[in-house]
Order: C-alpha cells, then structure tokens, then sequence
C-alpha cells in the first residue's frame, strides 16, 4: 500500500465508523447510507450556511454590479477594480459558493473505498481476511472468475469490486467462515428489493426485466435529475451576466453528467448516497434561501436606516452651526452700520473754528501783520 493509500486507509476509518453504527441500528445498507448522509449534511451545515449568505448577496448586489458594468463599459481594468472593491465591501466572495458544492465528492471517494472494499475498509479487517476469504471460496469449489483473476505470475489478484462479490458469496455460501472471523460483518446488500451491490451498466447489460433492476437503471437517472434541480435552485434569482452566474453554469451541467456517470459506473449504494445527499441539500438550499432573503433584506433596511439618520444627524449639526454663525454675525456690526457710526461721530463732533467764519466777523486777526500796532495811526492824531 503506497502513501496515498495508506492516506486514504486512515481518511476512511471515522467514516466506516458511522456507517457501521447506523447499520448495526438499521440492519439496512441502505438506510445507513441515507443517515449517513443526513449527518454530513449536518456537519457541513455551519459552512454550507455561510456560503450560501455569501451567495444572496451576491444575488442582490446584481444591480450595483450592472451599475459598474455600464460605468465601465470602455475601462475593463477599472471595471474589474469597482468590482472588486465591492466585494470587499459587502464582504463575499464570488468562488465561496463553487468551493461547498465540491465537498459531497470528497466524502463520495472515501465513501466509494468503503463500499468498494467492504473487508478492509468497512468491517476494517486485516487483508490477509481477504486471502483466507478467497481460498475458502476456491477450495468449496465456488466459480470466482468475477471475483478475482490470475496474474502472470499464477497468484489470484482481486478485482475492483472483487470484495464486494466476496462478500455476498461467503454470506450466502459459505457462513461458517463468516462466523469463524471475529469483526466480520454479513452485510445485507438488499433495498427496496434492489441490490446495491450491483453496477448499473453491468445490469443494463445483460438486462432481464425486473423491477429490482428497473429500478437500478433508473437510480442513475434520478440521482442526475436531482443534481441538476438543486444546481438550479442554487442559480433561482441569480444575475445570470455576474461572474459568480457564469460559473454556476457551469456547475449547472458539470455535476449532473457527474452524477450520472458515477450512478452507471460504480455499485449502486453509491446512487443512494448521491440521491440522498442531492435531495437533502434541495430541501437546504430552499429554507436557507428563504432565510437569508429576509434576514439580509432586515440588515439592509437597518444600514439604510442607519445610514439616513446619520445623514439627519450631520444636517442637523450643520443647521446648527450656520444658525450659531448666522447669530454671531447678527451680533458684530456690518460694514454699512460702521459707516453710519463713523458719520454719526463725525457729525456730532465739535467743530473748528475756520479761517472764513474768523474772517466774516472781529477784527479779522490773520490778515494782521507783524508790526500791526492797533493805536498806531490813533496815537499819532492825538498828538
């Protein structure tokens, strides 16, 4: 077992786990899938949930977006700079919703090994049982041309779903050996009358109509459908010209033709993880949906609220202020007052004594000389 292996070995180890204990609970393969799944669901739901808020908003910034778009038309750099800044604005992320709606196939691939590998990797049993298993099967003279195949140096090697087959034949052939090996667990591969230990394109193959494998065939088909309905409940009321539309787009078609390729390919239990997880998240993707529409709708109506009374707060203190001006000025003089002021004193002050009005009346003193003598020529008759 290489590192990669190895790696996946431990990965799968709490998985198994949990889907062990809803099968011992359930004794159903596949209902264990479905809770199974419904527990996923719940510990990616504080994630899910903020990626989906990141989502709405996005939705409902789609008209400040065409605002940008048709600003910009002629400046892409610019263009991608508002919008940007936008983002950071309204603090999401147009990649947030792509990253979630990957995370169901991390968890198919673990789960794949574990149906895939039930021996070692669902009853988590050493692989030297699976060796053991396939000798007890060809000494009881069982045909295990489907399970396992020689190689050229002439030892058995297991086929991909070699454990699988194993399984169901020890289980229905050869139960002492399955009560022999101690964790050893006699999985009931049956649900709804269907085998989910089957692939559906080995069905369709060698097709015999049944309901059992009707409803095999049809188990890819529904989990498609269900992909391709909550990818378009995700896109329900999305700006289809914004970036994040256009990638979603592409998810719209992506995982469908996933799904539906998966459903054919590989055992049918990996149908009913899908279907479930696919019906799970539509009945998510609605009340989350409905949720943050009327929760952000609520933040919105506050901001704006927000945003206008801090808008009547500063009018108000600018009304203020131009009346405290309008009063201090009201208290200085103006120019006009200070003029008449200024003639008022002039005009109430006392006047000089001018040379004119001396002159109009006495004896007119400046036009007196130096050597004026007043009884000059008065003296000299009286002599």
């Amino acid at each position: 077992m290489g590192f990669l292996g190895t790696m996946g070995y431990y990965v799968c180890i709490p998985f198994a786990a949990l889907l062990r204990l809803f099968y011992n609970m359930t004794g159903s393969y596949g209902l264990s899938l479905i809770f199974f799944t419904l527990v996923i669901k719940l510990v990616l739901l504080p994630f899910q949930m903020k990626s989906k808020k990141s989502m709405v908003r996005m939705n409902r910034m789609s008209g400040k977006m065409k605002e940008i778009q048709k600003k910009y038309a002629n400046n892409p750099a610019k263009q991608q700079e508002e919008t940007q800044k936008l983002y950071a604005e309204q603090g999401v992320s147009p990649m947030s919703g792509c990253l979630w709606s990957m995370l169901p196939m991390f968890f198919l691939i673990a789960l794949y090994a574990i149906i895939r590998q039930p021996i070692t990797h669902f009853m988590m049993l050493d692989a030297s049982v699976v060796d053991s298993a396939l000798s007890a099967l060809q000494s009881a003279g069982v045909n295990i041309a489907d399970i396992a195949t020689t190689t050229k140096e002439g030892a058995l090697q297991v086929t991909s779903f070699g454990q699988i087959m194993m399984v169901n034949a020890i289980n229905t052939q050869l139960p002492e050996f399955a009560a022999s090996v101690p964790g050893w667990i006699s999985v009931n591969y049956s649900f709804l009358g269907m085998d989910l230990s089957v692939l559906p394109s080995n069905v369709l193959q060698a097709f015999t109509f049944t309901w059992a494998n009707i409803g095999v065939i049809l188990m890819p088909v529904i989990s498609a459908g269900l992909s391709f309905l909550m990818s378009m409940a995700s896109m329900a009321g999305q700006d289809k010209s914004s970036p994040a539309a256009r990638q979603m787009k592409t998810m719209l078609w992506m995982m469908p033709l996933m799904s539906l390729w998966i459903g054919f390919t590989l055992p049918a239990a990996l149908c009913v993880y899908w279907i479930a997880q696919s019906a799970f998240s539509a009945v998510q993707e609605w009340f989350m949906g409905k949720f943050y529409n009327q929760k952000i709708e609520e933040e919105e109506n506050q901001r704006q609220e927000a945003i206008e009374a801090d808008r009547h707060r500063r009018q108000e203190e600018a009304r203020g202020k131009q009346e405290e001006l309008r009063q201090q000025q009201a208290l200085k003089p103006s120019l006009k007052d200070k003029r008449k002021a200024a003639q008022e004193a002039k005009s109430n002050k006392p006047k000089k004594a001018s040379t004119n009005e001396n002159g109009r009346m006495g004896d007119r003193p400046y036009a007196r000389g130096r050597a004026y003598q007043e009884n000059r020529y008065g003296d000299s008759n009286e002599k």
